[in-house]
C-alpha cells in the first residue's frame, strides 16, 4: 500500500477533526481544584484554584493600576493579586474593588511566587464573585 499525498491530507484531516470533537467534549468537564489556604504549597504553582474566602484588606500598587488584596479562608491568608484588566473587567460591571472588601467571595486564580511568598493571581474580572 502506498500513502500518497491525497492519503496523508485526509488521515491529517480526520485526526485533527478527531482531537477538536474530542477538545469540545472534554473540556466542559474540567473544573478548577477548590483548596484551602492551608493546603497551597510550592507543588502548586501554576495551578489555577478556586479559594472561598473573606477578603480583609485592600490596597494598591504606587502607580494605582494594581490592587493587592488580602484573602482568609480561617485556614489562612494570603495575597489576591488584580491587575488593571481584571479591575477594569470589574468596573464594567458597576463593581468598585472596594465592594468587596469584608465580603465572603469565591476567586479563582493562578498560584505564583513572589519574594519567596506564594499568591493567587486574579484569573479575570468574572472570577471574583461575593457570595455572601
Amino acid at each position: 500500500m502506498e500513502i500518497t499525498d491525497d492519503k496523508l491530507l485526509r488521515i491529517a484531516l480526520i485526526t485533527s477533526l478527531i482531537g477538536i470533537i474530542g477538545m469540545l467534549i472534554f473540556t466542559p468537564s474540567i473544573e478548577v481544584k477548590k483548596v484551602k489556604i492551608e493546603d497551597i504549597n510550592r507543588g502548586m504553582i501554576d495551578e489555577e484554584v478556586s479559594i472561598d474566602c473573606v477578603v480583609t484588606d485592600i490596597g494598591q500598587s504606587a502607580s494605582k493600576s494594581s490592587y493587592f488584596l488580602t484573602i482568609n479562608d480561617g485556614t489562612g491568608q494570603m495575597q489576591l493579586i488584580i491587575f488593571e484588566s481584571q479591575a477594569s473587567e470589574l468596573q464594567t460591571k458597576s463593581l468598585s474593588i472596594e465592594d468587596f472588601k469584608n465580603k465572603k467571595v469565591t476567586v479563582t486564580g493562578k498560584i505564583t511566587e513572589y519574594k519567596s511568598n506564594l499568591e493567587l493571581i486574579l484569573s479575570s474580572g468574572d472570577s471574583l464573585r461575593i457570595i455572601a
